[in-house]
């Protein structure tokens, strides 16, 4: 079935059909690319590993809920993916002992949930083409407009929007996929040498993409270490090191990422009443200044700004550095791996031999104690909740709903068997790092192409205030019409 079959579908069977179809072909893929997997079925075993193999359950129902390649396509997991991109797993060694009558975690077993939370994260992302802001400019008196600009931009300082939760997602699912990984790895006998080598590579790569990015269409390099692909290779090799260690070992790296980080900024002598704020693009009319214990962590003008003054300059800059606009600071990789952490954590429950219900309790209880710890220390004014730099309250508010989340994804798409309702996301999900590159590559070019073979007022039929929304919809058929075109063809863009 090609992309042509797709556009042409009209009825419930012709999608049961593609969804058997593309099922059947990712089959054949993880044979190819892991061999011969074994392991419990796992429509008998919701408890099985994250990294659900299809070979067993669609081998009895060709439209089995399975997972689209859990891992190696992403960004969120291309750091942790092995070295063909694959991160399959076995059965955690320190969960060996299984209760009766619970079957164990089996070798390259899969869960959906994560290239569905993956693939919805990445949605997000591709989705600011639809420029939900310009609209509501337009469509002052829509409450609904409204609600989505709001979540589709950044929160000014404090705070949390659903757009804000993207980056911490991309680090949490760096995570989970990062024991997946090892486990898998292990298991075929890969060296601790080896695996570090090429951790070590990931974490490079991932950073060089990262500036390299951020330096399309200027006159040099613009070395910057803030965005979310930089984030993660800069906390990658330290993460993986700590997933080769006792789960103990996590916990204790949590705590102290945590408390170093909240004790440096207060430690950091505040601005004083004459600071000088418009030196460092921070106006009069800013109203986010915090007071007292919460002034350590004001903009541009906290530890990690003052840290970027001095590092920053240290590269080749048309002109030196003096803040970012944003307040986004290089310093932000140490808490952001405290995000993986958790991530680190919950991929650990999840390839556990807990019973399926036990995994998911124990996620919605960690997010919602990880919010309520977070909000709290921000409500107090102990710790400001604040994304720019990724304060320790912010690691908390962020990662309780990154937990609810996968939560969520779990009970739908692995527990009560929805996975077919998340096909659209699974092929963003299984290819995330083609998705980020899209994104972020040819947006001008196809709206070029809208202009010259449709016109200027194609997409103004409903109106100008409408013309942003209509032609980003375009634009994001496209990206998904070509990520669908590449997995149909498995070709899958891996780090």
């Amino acid at each position: 079935m090609n992309t042509d079959d797709v556009a042409n579908e009209g009825d419930d069977d012709a999608d049961d059909e593609l969804l058997r179809s593309f099922d059947r072909e990712l089959k054949a893929l993880r044979e190819a690319d892991y061999g011969r997997l074994s392991g419990s079925d796992p429509a008998q075993s919701p408890s099985a590993s994250p990294t659900a193999s299809a070979s067993t359950a669609s081998a009895s129902n060709p439209a089995a809920p399975t997972s689209a390649v859990n891992s190696g396509a992403g960004v969120a997991e291309a750091a942790a993916s092995g070295p063909a991109g694959t991160s399959g797993s076995v059965a955690d060694p320190q969960s060996a002992e299984a209760s009766p009558g619970t079957p164990a975690p089996g070798v390259g077993q899969r869960l959906a949930s994560i290239d569905a939370y993956r693939g919805f994260v990445m949605l997000l992302m591709m989705a600011e083409v639809l420029h939900f802001s310009r609209v509501s400019e337009m469509l002052a008196d829509c409450s609904v407009m409204k609600l989505l600009a709001y979540h589709q931009t950044h929160v000014a300082w404090r705070g949390c929007s659903l757009h804000d939760l993207i980056q911490p997602s991309f680090s949490f699912l760096v995570g989970v996929s990062a024991f997946l990984s090892l486990q898998h790895r292990r298991s075929r006998g890969d060296s601790t040498a080896w695996m570090l080598l090429h951790a070590a590579w990931r974490a490079v790569l991932l950073t060089v993409l990262g500036i390299w990015l951020r330096s399309l269409g200027r006159d040099q390099a613009n070395y910057t270490f803030e965005d979310t692909l930089t984030q993660i290779g800069l906390g990658y090799l330290p993460l993986f090191l700590i997933s080769l260690c006792p789960k103990k070992v996590w916990w204790v790296s949590l705590l102290l990422i945590l408390v170093v980080t909240w004790g440096a900024f207060a430690a950091f002598p505040a601005p004083n009443a004459d600071f000088d704020y418009q030196a460092v693009g921070v106006g009069p009319e800013w109203s986010e200044h915090g007071e007292g214990l919460a002034a350590h962590w004001n903009k541009n003008s906290n530890l990690a700004w003052k840290f970027d003054t001095w590092f920053l300059n240290q590269f080749p800059r048309a002109e030196p550095f003096l803040y970012n606009s944003g307040g986004y600071a290089t310093l932000s990789f140490i808490p952001t791996l405290a995000t993986s952490l958790l991530g680190l954590i919950a991929g650990g429950w999840l390839l556990s031999s807990w019973g399926s219900l036990r995994k998911l309790a124990t996620l919605v209880a960690a997010g919602g104690l990880s919010l309520v710890a977070g909000l709290a220390l921000d409500h107090f004014g102990i710790c400001p909740s604040v994304k720019r730099i990724w304060t320790p309250s912010w690691v908390l508010v962020s990662g309780g709903w990154c937990f609810l989340l996968l939560a969520g994804f779990y009970l739908l798409n692995d527990l009560i068997r929805l996975a077919p309702i998340s096909y659209p996301l699974r092929v963003i999900g299984m290819n995330s790092i083609a998705a980020y590159m899209i994104s972020h590559l040819i947006e001008g070019f196809l709206r070029s192409n809208f202009q010259t073979f449709l016109g200027e007022d194609v997409f103004r039929m409903a109106g100008d205030a409408y013309e942003p929304l209509l032609s980003g919809g375009a634009v994001l058929a496209i990206y998904w019409l070509i990520l669908l075109w590449m997995a149909r063809r498995r070709l899958f863009l891996r780090i």
